[in-house]
């Protein structure tokens, strides 16, 4: 029966599929659950659908014991033709296995004899047929069978037969026959399984109809862990939870982590033990208490699927297993962790935290010296921390101190929600509310940081909002601070009229009681629904909130008016003055693991991809996600930063998957700023596949939503001259001719605009080809290269030089056209934008075969010599000229190809003369215009 469709791993597929095909044996490493059985599974699939023979063996940990049960499961799987011929002192051994009798006694049953039998049995049936031999949990295979395995996969020499083997070492280090007997021979390739990213995750959760919040999290949770996904996302059916909550354990899946657990050493569970109840457990510190052999602690207990080690940091998979692990132990044992915690931790506030936590007493003195540590840790930046001081002050409170109490609860509430810890927030906000010394300013505050949890989530906080309101009647402070909070909830469902109509309340309401920070960040709504809907005077409400001096609240720096500020100068395509804004803003903030550092990653990344600096778009963007994840955060703003990132420097069909991912969390948040930002997106990825008029029916929802909205600003989403491209390519010229004026009509009221007029340039020069005025066209684009060269575009500049090239072959000029392509892939290998790069390879490839408007090719020239002499290669040969053109080093190409640097640069040379290229330069640009996919089969 086939196997499950393989989510999220074709890149480890094709590796192996590649080391299989050139008659290797590959070894497949991870942690437990990480998926290394779901590939084999599609490997065996894939070498049966290829009419090869597939034996498959798994070992069981029960099993073990029992000698060549590993031999007898293989075995089984051969057809009688493959015994017969053979002689009885080969027979006689295979048979007793086959029966479950070991072979003993006697020379024709020794072990010597089973050996070559099984060899003599493989190498006759390969002869007929190419054989794969899979072993799965190879660890746990008995020990005689893998004596018998190794033995033949070392000898299969130049036959037809592969071994493909997946296990993990038992002492989490990389494998070494020295530590792992079940690796099947000393030329095997290790190729390690990743996690999932999030876009595998939330694909493989599909089917669970999960939110797409809760599959980000559950990312987060798992580390990108399958098997363990999978189980957290059991747990989540089972026992809904609040937004941003982690998901509880269930009793059977609380089991089955505390049975992984203890089934390690015991010196690594108490290695974890310190973990678990480390406030920020690193690597340094496990070190500091538990010596050197803490490192080996922590890959064993990585391999067993508990943790990751993410650099420095240690985090558990599930966050939830500390408790597990906590509660192994009694108290007087985690007392004494704590004690010798407190010794070592090098932060003042973290050793007031552990000395506190080795009483559960109620006591004054340590209640206030634990405030005193929770501020200062508030100041310094770790606002987490500070979050679980306050917590655990109010718990450690005396009777006497009871009004003392609410307030420290308070206080854990708002620091845990500028720390996006929710479950601090949720539980010190449900004891304000229960405590019956609350007053309505106590309830307010602490339903606030519940709101300000939800991110992108205002839809589900409407209960909340009413009650805040409720107690907040005749407090005007209080009522400022939530009508500022009604406006972003307004903001992000599209409401720009409410938006608009709670910021001038919020402002006034403000103003009267002297809080300055809600009236600038009240005054930056304003600004902000005033530049969407095309007002003249958007500048205005901005500069007010500027002008107040005051305090950006601790973890609300993007929703200040010095953000909005350098947001809109990126809207005015000054991008170089507002990349060096965002970084000194995350200078300011980098300590930090909330939503204002992610939204600072974001900005970055956007203003990075426009820039053509790819490379960094793309670390900006996963930077955000996973702290957003960490975060408990909606994940819908950072899979656009990364969908953007995509489309610059990754791939086109990855921006497409993050795009829907997006829109659809979108849609379930009822979140319009950013399903129209997916929406766009998406149509970008339609239009450079080809699919023009999927891509007008995209952009066409998208106009309309923003139309119901209210949005009237071509510099904020700029699709407007995509939607002009797509109806060109789609023959609808009439209509691309008033989508392009009606949007220059819009530009007339901003200040700025040249990015979209050159956008709209070059849109009109496809419409004007199309009417076959390309000679006017061409005159359009030479004014928009020169707008997208001087506000440093590079992108965007070789997208012109590629609609260049499709006009000048409409015109019958090859040459013209040629040399525009090429300076289109200079521009995008210079800036490492690679599916771009791929856009040119196929332009240049057009060109050189005559493509449309250009009559039939002729097959001569230079570049079709070339062609032919990419046939003239060797396999090998193909392949260090693909990873060489790819970029690769001759050391990095040696190492994929498992040769020497010397034979590599030996082969080189060859390369080029057969070509007759003489530069890496010259040979990229070949491949990209003889074979421009060829990057995808490499």
């Amino acid at each position: 029966m086939p196997s499950r469709p393989l989510v999220g791993r074709d890149d480890v597929r094709a590796a192996v599929g590649a080391r299989l095909t050139a008659h290797e044996n590959v070894v497949l490493t991870g942690p437990s659950g990480i998926g290394k059985t779901a590939i084999l599974d599609a490997v065996c699939d894939t070498a049966a659908a290829r009419g090869e023979l597939v034996l498959r063996v798994a070992g069981t940990e029960s099993e073990r014991s029992i000698p060549y049960s590993g031999i007898a499961e293989l075995l089984e799987q051969l057809p009688p033709a493959a015994f017969a011929g053979l002689p009885e002192s080969h027979l006689a051994p295979l048979d007793a296995v086959r029966r479950g009798e070991p072979p003993r006694g006697g020379t024709g049953q020794s072990r010597h004899a089973l050996l070559l039998a099984l060899r003599r049995l493989l190498a006759g049936h390969a002869a007929r047929q190419v054989t794969l031999l899979c072993v799965d949990n190879a660890q746990w295979l008995d020990p005689p069978s893998i004596d018998a395995l190794c033995y033949v996969a070392r000898r299969f020499g130049g036959l037809p037969v592969r071994a493909a083997v997946a296990g993990t070492c038992p002492d989490g280090d990389a494998p070494d026959a020295s530590h792992c007997p079940w690796l099947p021979a000393e030329a095997a390739t290790e190729i390690p399984v990743p996690p999932l990213g999030p876009d595998g995750i939330a694909e493989l959760l599909d089917p669970h109809g999960l939110p797409a919040r809760v599959a980000s999290a559950l990312h987060a949770d798992s580390r990108g862990n399958p098997r363990l996904a999978l189980a957290l996302a059991g747990a989540y059916r089972a026992q809904r939870t609040r937004v941003g909550t982690p998901v509880p354990l269930t009793g059977s899946l609380r089991t089955w982590l505390g049975e992984r657990f203890a089934a390690l050493p015991g010196r690594v569970r108490q290695t974890l033990l310190v973990a678990a109840l480390a406030d920020r457990p690193t690597v340094e510190l496990l070190r500091r208490t538990r010596g050197a052999e803490a490192d080996r602690d922590l890959r064993i207990a990585a391999s067993a699927g508990l943790l990751v080690a993410d650099g420095s940091a240690v985090c558990f998979t599930p966050p939830a297993v500390r408790s597990v692990i906590a509660e192994s132990y009694d108290a007087t044992r985690r007392a004494a962790v704590h004690v010798r915690l407190a010794a070592v931790v090098t932060d003042s506030a973290e050793r007031v935290w552990h000395s506190a936590l080795v009483s559960t007493e109620p006591d004054a003195e340590a209640a206030r010296a634990l405030v005193a540590a929770a501020r200062t840790a508030a100041c310094r930046g770790p606002r987490g921390l500070a979050a679980e001081l306050y917590l655990l002050a109010a718990h450690r409170a005396p009777a006497e101190l009871n009004a003392e109490r609410v307030d420290w609860l308070v206080a854990a509430a708002e620091t845990g929600a500028a720390a996006m810890r929710p479950e601090i927030v949720h539980r010190a906000a449900d004891e304000v509310l229960a405590a019956a010394e609350s007053v309505p300013a106590q309830r307010v505050r602490a339903r606030m940081a519940v709101i300000d949890l939800s991110g992108q989530a205002f839809s589900v906080m409407d209960e909340v909002f009413v009650a805040a309101l409720v107690d907040a009647e005749h407090a005007p402070e209080l009522e400022a601070a939530l009508r500022l909070r009604l406006s972003w909830a307004a903001l992000i469902h599209g409401d720009l009229p409410r938006c608009a109509q709670e910021a001038d309340l919020a402002v006034r309401l403000a103003a009267d009681v002297g809080d300055a920070a809600t009236e600038s960040m009240a005054l930056a709504n304003r600004a902000t629904v005033a530049r969407a809907t095309g007002a003249r005077d958007f500048r205005d409400p901005l500069r007010r909130a500027l002008a107040i001096p005051h305090e950006v609240p601790d973890g609300w720096l993007h929703l200040s008016a010095r953000f909005l500020a350098a947001r809109f100068a990126v809207f005015d395509d000054q991008l170089k003055p507002a990349r060096d804004e965002y970084l000194r803003m995350l200078a300011m903030i980098e300590r930090g693991t909330g939503e204002e550092v992610v939204e600072v990653l974001r900005g970055l990344s956007e203003i990075s991809a426009r820039l053509g600096r790819c490379r960094e778009a793309l670390d900006f963007a996963g930077r955000a996600i996973r702290i957003a994840e960490d975060a408990g955060l909606s994940p819908g703003p950072c899979w656009h930063s990364r969908a953007v990132a995509e489309l610059a420097g990754g791939t086109i069909e990855r921006a497409a998957a993050f795009a829907r991912r997006g829109i659809q969390a979108s849609e379930q948040e009822d979140d319009g700023i950013y399903l129209c930002r997916h929406l766009h997106v998406l149509a970008q990825t339609e239009l450079r596949t080809g699919d023009a008029r999927g891509a007008v029916a995209t952009l066409r929802r998208l106009a309309e939503l923003e139309r119901r909205q209210g949005v009237a600003a071509p510099l904020l989403l700029r699709w407007h001259a995509d939607l002009a491209t797509a109806l060109a390519a789609t023959g609808e010229l009439t209509e691309a001719d008033a989508v392009i004026a009606s949007t220059r009509g819009m530009l007339e009221a901003e200040e700025s605009g040249a990015g979209v007029a050159a956008q709209l340039d070059r849109a009109e020069a496809l419409v004007l080809a199309a009417r076959g005025r390309a000679d006017t066209g061409i005159e359009l684009l030479g004014g928009a290269e020169r707008r997208f060269r001087a506000l440093g575009q590079p992108l965007e500049l070789g997208h012109c030089h590629l609609v260049r090239g499709r006009l000048e072959r409409r015109r019958r000029r090859h040459g013209a056209a040629r040399a525009a392509v090429l300076a289109a892939l200079r521009v995008f290998t210079s800036h490492e934008a690679a599916p771009w790069i791929r856009q040119a390879g196929r332009g240049t490839a057009l060109v050189d075969a005559g493509g449309p408007h250009d009559g039939p090719a002729t097959g001569s020239g230079p570049a079709s010599g070339r062609a032919r002499g990419l046939a003239m290669l060797t396999a090998a040969e193909r392949r260090i000229a693909r990873l060489v053109g790819d970029g690769a080093s001759n050391q990095e190409a040696a190492a994929q190809v498992a040769l020497s640097v010397k034979t590599v640069e030996a082969s080189l040379t060859r390369i080029y003369r057969k070509l007759g290229v003489r530069s890496r330069t010259q040979l990229s640009s070949l491949l990209l215009q003889t074979d421009p996919d060829h990057r995808l089969r490499s």
